[in-house]
């Protein structure tokens, strides 16, 4: 199998003992190595560990014949545009399962007009991990607020709903409350042209 271990480690600026540190449990740098190059066999469980080390996906790992990576030409720092010491490519975002998208009409806040707010659906259990996060709430008859949330209320034991507390983005709007949403969805990758 061929992977692109070695091309992502370098472009996230990682050692060899870096992703041998970062996987769970942790490795030698000589295996990192081996499973790079192909001398020793990367099973799927490898590809598991590898990719969470690397924060990215384990189909990130793989080069796929109809998978067009994107050269890095430059590293942009605070001395400026430079050219990369070694050759290295980058993975197209891939969506993944339980992904809606927001896609933006005009600029409000941070966003443009143009851009596609990419979000992971989250489960009530699970609302607390958006906190301080852009999140995407569905309201009654197709509606939808969209904000940071800034609060959480769980369900209470008397039986009174859940809320969640949002602030739309821009300036001079103010705080909506939505009791009891069924799911939320987190920003988690913004796609802008430029």
């Amino acid at each position: 199998m061929i992977t692109a271990i070695r091309e992502i480690r370098r472009a996230k600026g990682m050692t060899l003992d870096d992703v041998a540190r970062a996987c769970l449990p942790p490795t030698t740098a000589q295996t990192i190595g081996r499973l790079e190059t192909g001398t020793r066999t990367v099973s799927v469980g490898w590809l598991n560990r590898i990719a969470a080390a690397l924060g990215v996906t384990a189909a990130d790992l793989v080069k796929l014949p109809e998978r067009s990576d994107i050269a890095v030409a430059a590293i942009l720092d605070a001395n400026g545009a430079h050219a990369p010491r070694r050759p290295a490519m980058l993975a197209p975002p891939q969506p993944t399962p339980g992904l809606v998208a927001v896609t933006v009409s005009a600029s409000l806040g941070d966003y443009r007009a143009g851009d596609e707010i990419w979000c992971e659906t989250l489960a009530p259990d699970d609302f607390t991990q958006a906190l301080n996060r852009d999140i995407l709430v569905p309201r009654a008859a197709g509606r939808f607020v969209f904000g940071r949330l800034i609060g959480r209320e769980a369900p209470g034991a008397d039986g009174t709903p859940g809320k969640v507390h949002l602030l739309p983005p821009g300036a001079g709007h103010r705080q909506q409350i939505i009791s009891d949403p069924a799911w939320i969805a987190r920003a988690v990758r913004l796609i802008r042209a430029l």
